[in-house]
């Protein structure tokens, strides 16, 4: 069975050219949203996936429709796979999973970005690395500096709650238990 997604990004727009040219290509059931492309959760495109069958096709009238990125599409055509599904655009016709050079180019596609990750990865963790060689700390600011860490002990060790010192300082317990551990 032929399946047709068809997706608008406002409400001030419609779906009525795409849902023609999804019936023409033979679309049998037609699934439509207003949503943005950016939302990776469609309600609409998930029940389309979940209603693929072996032998089936998912179409769409434009790669854009679908996804936004690279990575997104990726993952797309990765669920419409193992429903054993394929997937076709109208519009890109070097995006039809039912021919080789179809399958062939969205190989081809995954590798880029898959290349493309790792690069980011590298150069994410070098300057990471960098920046701890230059002393730089990562995560939340200390709600307490180290006088007040100092002054929490002393006042902790002479019989005063967590609860008593989280309600002074303003802060959770678990930051005043972790001033303790600290000190």
């Amino acid at each position: 069975m032929q399946y047709g997604y068809a997706r608008v990004s406002t409400a001030k727009q419609d779906c009525e050219n795409q849902k023609d040219a999804l019936k023409a290509a033979g679309c049998e059931v037609l699934f439509t949203e207003k949503a943005s492309g950016a939302k990776t959760d469609r309600a609409a495109l998930r029940k389309a996936i979940a209603r693929l069958e072996e032998g089936d096709v998912l179409t769409v009238t434009r790669l854009d429709r679908l996804a936004r990125s690279t990575r997104d599409l990726l993952n797309i055509l990765d669920e419409v796979s193992q429903r054993g599904a394929s997937f076709k655009s109208l519009a890109d016709t070097w995006a039809d999973t039912t021919t080789a050079q179809g399958r062939l180019m969205l190989t081809i596609l995954g590798g880029l970005a898959e290349f493309e990750r790792t690069l980011i990865q590298s150069r994410t963790e070098a300057g990471i690395q960098k920046a701890r060689e230059q002393g730089k700390k990562f995560g939340r600011p200390s709600a307490l500096d180290a006088g007040q860490r100092r002054k929490i002990a002393d006042r902790y060790a002479a019989g005063e709650t967590m609860a008593m010192l989280a309600r002074e300082y303003e802060v959770g317990e678990a930051t005043i238990f972790r001033a303790l551990k600290a000190a």
